[in-house]
């Protein structure tokens, strides 16, 4: 396989560099996936360790083969990342320097033909980022009701004709139920209106990434990981975040913004250090990708990325 070149490599290795100091300083690489970005915090710092987390054991094994070379300077955790408190105790820190997500379905999992994540190609409706738990999308497809239905495909896929499609799959799956993305496509493209299937690309990408995003729980997931990871993070440590849709760029914007105000009446003279904010936003608002980048590396056209510093304990 291909070895990817991660979404805003070079931005986000300049935005941790500055938690990157002292003796042997933690990095957490939330989103693992293929490892680009940690062999990259590994090669830039010299004496930086990876707590490397990824619910996709496939994950896991890829990136300890390509990271082999770094020895115990990386440790591996195949774990949900809202776990990032019990992967940092369980290595044995206290804290950690630096954390990163990179939010969204990796290419190990697109590329990966019989996972189903890719509405491009007939599959078995999986999407499990680890097939060996929970409901797969089939089981979502073939069990929710139609009410449940379209709110997955209207919250988590903004789909405009999310009513009309959940009506379409229950008629269908009572004669024959849902197995693989190639039927899903070809009833999604049926009951869309053919002026909007001419715009937006492929009508099926909001369907796919509703039932993803459902399937594994991932805002569930990031409404807990995001918080989690500011607790575990020292004083001088960075968050720094990678998101690629609305829900998740929102929570980290509102959960940054609170971090960063301080808790004290506005006419205080002296702020008690308890109402102090204990971070600082290092970026302004959500950075984005620039054309050149975006026409090299399709997947960053809608990224939005944010990151935070701890000033307090």
């Amino acid at each position: 396989m291909t070895l990817h070149v991660p979404v805003l490599l070079d931005r986000v290795m300049e935005l941790l560099a500055p938690a990157a100091t002292g003796e042997r300083p933690v990095f957490v690489d939330a989103t693992l996936g293929l490892g680009g970005h940690t062999e990259a915090m590994l090669e830039r710092f010299g004496d930086v360790v990876v707590l490397g987390i990824d619910r996709d054991p496939e994950a896991i094994a890829r990136s300890a083969e390509r990271l082999e070379r770094f020895g115990d300077r990386v440790v591996f955790a195949n774990r949900v990342y809202d776990q990032i408190g019990d992967v940092v105790a369980e290595a044995g820190f206290g804290s950690v320097s630096g954390v990163l997500f990179d939010l969204g379905v990796s290419s190990l999992q697109l590329d990966v033909l019989g996972r189903g994540f890719a509405y491009s190609q007939d599959a078995p409706l999986d999407m499990r980022m680890n097939p060996t738990v929970g409901n797969s999308a089939a089981d979502v497809l073939n069990t929710y009701s139609e009410q449940d239905l379209a709110r997955v495909l209207w919250e988590f896929g903004e789909e405009r004709f999310a009513k009309r499609i959940a009506h379409a799959v229950v008629a269908q799956r009572d004669r024959q139920p849902f197995t693989t993305s190639a039927r899903l496509v070809e009833l999604i493209r049926d009951n869309i209106p053919a002026p909007a299937r001419r715009t937006g690309g492929n009508p099926a990408k909001r369907t796919f990434q509703a039932l993803r995003m459902e399937v594994n729980d991932e805002l569930g997931a990031w409404r807990r990981a995001l918080p989690a990871a500011l607790d575990a993070t020292a004083v001088g440590g960075r968050v720094v975040v990678l998101a690629y849709h609305s829900l998740e760029d929102r929570f980290a914007k509102r959960t940054f913004a609170a971090a960063t105000t301080s808790k004290a009446p506005r006419d205080l003279p002296v702020v008690p250090a308890e109402l102090a904010p204990k971070f600082r936003l290092v970026t302004r608002g959500a950075e984005q990708a620039t054309p050149a980048e975006v026409a090299e590396n399709p997947r960053a056209k809608s990224v939005r990325l944010r990151a935070i510093e701890r000033i307090a304990a």
